[in-house]
């Protein structure tokens, strides 16, 4: 099969449709894909509900999408550092599915290996709660939470092999193997594609399993916050 595509736009060739639903790594603008976000931009795939640690920020990252009112939906952790969110939010304009960052975590993760859904501590007797299954076990208060499957995943790895095996780099690892877990097909854009059997199986992070198609990228990698103190 082949995986490796020449663009971001070839790569989604095909996949995107009106009121899909996309899985998306990284955290803040740590590890996020950035060149498969500005394609879906250009493509003007709109209605979309969006699963990612956050939206971004103002013009960067799934911020973009947000400007040009192709997200309908976010389900996310944190939401503070974008401005157009608050106000598409706080108007009606845009729907939110708060979730906190493990249990976002898991939802990617269950989604990708079967598992419907799972019981957590985390959220009881909050907002996060209300209209959830509530259920004991051992005397505690848990809440059911639906696994996650995304019609389409987009994620960035550091180097993959031409079958998808993916290594990401440090912090950039972040939600990126959870949120490639839970896509029905996942994209991978990657800094470096290495031949195969050149990765350390021991050191690979996400199986190519997981992983239907791949594109070589150039990364701005824009650093959200830089805090320096005088030399």
């Amino acid at each position: 099969m082949k995986k490796v595509y020449g663009s971001a736009a070839e790569a989604l060739d095909g996949l995107l449709f009106d009121g899909m639903t996309i899985a998306a790594g990284g955290f803040g603008l740590c590890g996020i894909p950035e060149n498969l976000i500005n394609a879906i931009h250009a493509a003007g795939t709109k209605d979309l509900t969006v699963a990612s640690n956050n939206c971004g920020v103002d013009g960067f990252g799934l911020g973009i999408l947000l400007d040009s009112k192709q997200i309908k939906k976010m389900m996310s952790s944190y939401v503070g550092e974008n401005a157009e969110f608050m106000r598409q939010y706080l108007s009606g304009e845009l729907d939110l599915e708060f979730n906190p960052q493990g249990t976002l975590a898991e939802r990617m993760r269950a989604g990708g290996t079967g598992i419907p859904g799972f019981y957590t501590k985390t959220g009881v007797g909050t907002v996060i709660a209300e209209g959830k299954e509530h259920k004991e076990f051992d005397g505690e208060t848990y809440i059911l939470e639906r696994a996650i499957v995304a019609d389409l995943s987009i994620v960035k790895a550091w180097k993959a092999d031409d079958t998808g095996n993916l290594v990401f780099r440090k912090t950039a690892r972040n939600f990126n193997p959870p949120a490639a877990m839970c896509g029905k097909v996942c994209i991978a854009e990657v800094e470096e594609i290495v031949p195969r059997g050149s990765l350390d199986p021991d050191m690979i992070h996400l199986p190519g399993v997981y992983v239907h198609r791949l594109v070589q990228g150039e990364f701005e990698k824009r650093i959200e916050q830089r805090t320096t103190r005088a030399a």
